[in-house]
């Protein structure tokens, strides 16, 4: 049996016995049952009370509300399953202590905090007040519109290391891009080089053998799975690692969409052409990720007592815009990746860009989307034209009908499959990361974003989404009408949405 396969029938056997433990403590007394049904009522509606009074977003949490409602056993048992793992998870208890614990080494320079709240720089002025993360200047942005244009130059970064490596991505699968990599990163754990990488477990299940680790520890290459799976610890498993970055002696980092695998690089073609994203930083915004780094490796495998020699204060000799990379984490209230996104609409004036591959929104999105259409706002959407996950993609077309009559574009890239996740603003603000327009993105995963304000390169970032219109089918009345039954489905799925 394939390993994946056989890891995966393990972790749903375990989820299995989980829940079906609670539901024979519900049900063994099947004398009393209609004092169990009322006691599971009262229950149900507790939970469904907690849920109102603790939630931020509604919307969101309604198909919860419904679920335990319609199905108080079930869904009460699920979503105590879910929140009671998250909050006494040993991992995610060392997450937040060393995210506490080290959040001295993010300093906020006081003059361009100053000159953010003086140029009234509100998505930034967000940032700043509600993340640990710096905004600095001095730094020098390139911005690659395919996986194949940032993998040669990243190959050739790479081979440029002197001290260390740090690598952490959702999904690594062997081929010609990974090998590419690892033949530069074992040759420069032989050099001496400090060669460290995160994968998530789940991401790459299908992916990498279960002893992975110990291969790339015959290099000199130290590895970790990020929240390895196990039949114990249930839909915990739910929270994973989506970030992407590389950092090089802190002097070079990448982050974008792209994973190590060969699809990103259209090596092969699973989707037609895949359109992705990725940029290259160089200055002092690169010890945001080195930070953001160093706290998921130690909570996960403590090695290290101090981070300061890692913390290189790399600067360039251009001031070209202010930079701030940031991350997102489900052990915070705070909804960074979301409440970024509406800031960006809600400032924008001229024209709003936006590249995702899923576009699975609650009403406070939605609604700014309309808003700013409605205001005169070119607001522009692509989406792609070959969907790697069909159920999500139904979903994701549920949005369109509503979107399209209140003034928003949609456009269907022809080519193939979208994986990046871009918004440009009025030649002024973008974000390029790992951030998706939907629930798991938004709420439940790991995440790192870059935000840039006034950099140059966010020309070349509109002009990639003015190439990509050219290659894109803008959806038109005729195409967004549903039939009552596919309109139904398309209810019944965002229902579940916070599941898929």
């Amino acid at each position: 049996m394939n390993t994946a396969i056989r890891r995966g029938l393990i972790v749903a056997l375990g989820l299995g016995l989980q829940i079906g433990f609670w539901l024979f403590v519900f049900f063994f007394l099947d004398e009393q049952f209609e004092l169990i049904s009322a006691f599971l009522d009262i229950i149900g509606a507790f939970v469904v009370l907690n849920i109102i009074r603790d939630s931020r977003k509604l919307s969101n949490d309604i198909p919860w509300i419904i679920l335990i409602l319609v199905f108080p056993i079930f869904g009460t048992v699920l979503f105590l399953i879910t929140r009671s793992n998250l909050k006494t998870s040993q991992l995610f208890n060392n997450i937040i202590k060393e995210e506490k614990k080290n959040k001295n080494y993010l300093v906020q320079d006081e003059k361009i905090k100053k000159e953010i709240k003086r140029e009234n720089l509100d998505v930034l002025n967000y940032l700043v007040n509600n993340t640990n993360y710096p905004v600095t200047k001095n730094n020098k942005v390139i911005y690659y519109d395919f996986g194949e244009k940032f993998y040669l130059e990243y190959l050739k970064e790479l081979k440029k290391a002197k001290k260390f490596i740090f690598m952490e991505y959702f999904i690594i699968d062997d081929g010609k891009m990974w090998r590419g990599i690892l033949e530069i990163l074992k040759e420069k754990a032989k050099e001496g080089v400090e060669v460290r990488l995160i994968y998530d477990d789940v991401g790459s299940l299908s992916m990498l053998p279960e002893n992975f680790p110990k291969v790339l520890g015959k290099f000199g290459i130290k590895c970790i799975p990020f929240n390895k799976i196990s039949p114990l610890k249930g839909l915990f498993m739910n929270n994973r690692d989506h970030r992407k970055m590389t950092i090089i002696d802190g002097k070079v980092a990448f982050s974008g969409g792209l994973n190590l695998a060969d699809e990103y690089i259209n090596e092969v073609s699973r989707f037609g052409t895949w359109k992705d994203n990725a940029i290259k930083i160089e200055g002092g915004a690169i010890l945001n990720l080195t930070v953001m780094f160093l706290n998921l490796w130690n909570a996960n495998l403590k090695t290290d007592s101090s981070y300061e020699k890692y913390l290189i204060k790399s600067t360039v000799n251009t001031e070209d815009g202010l930079v701030l990379p940031y991350g997102l984490s489900p052990v915070y209230d705070e909804l960074i990746g979301e409440d970024v996104y509406i800031n960006m609409i809600n400032s924008a004036k001229d024209y709003l860009y936006i590249m995702t591959p899923y576009l699975i929104v609650d009403t406070d999105m939605e609604n700014a989307l309309i808003r700013a259409a409605k205001r005169g706002v070119d607001v522009n959407i692509v989406v792609p034209g070959i969907p790697d996950k069909k159920l999500v993609y139904t979903l994701t077309t549920s949005f369109f009908e509503v979107l399209h009559k209140n003034g928003v574009k949609i456009h269907i890239y022809k080519k193939g499959f979208v994986h990046a996740k871009m918004f440009v603003v009025d030649d002024k603000r973008a974000v390029v990361g790992t951030i998706n327009l939907d629930y798991r993105s938004l709420y439940l995963h790991f995440e790192n974003g870059v935000y840039l304000e006034n950099v140059s390169e966010i020309k070349a970032m509109k002009k990639d989404f003015e190439d990509t219109f050219k290659d894109c089918k803008i959806l038109e009345d005729k195409d967004v009408k549903t039939g009552i039954f596919k309109a139904s489905w398309q209810a019944i799925l965002r229902l579940f949405a916070p599941l898929l």
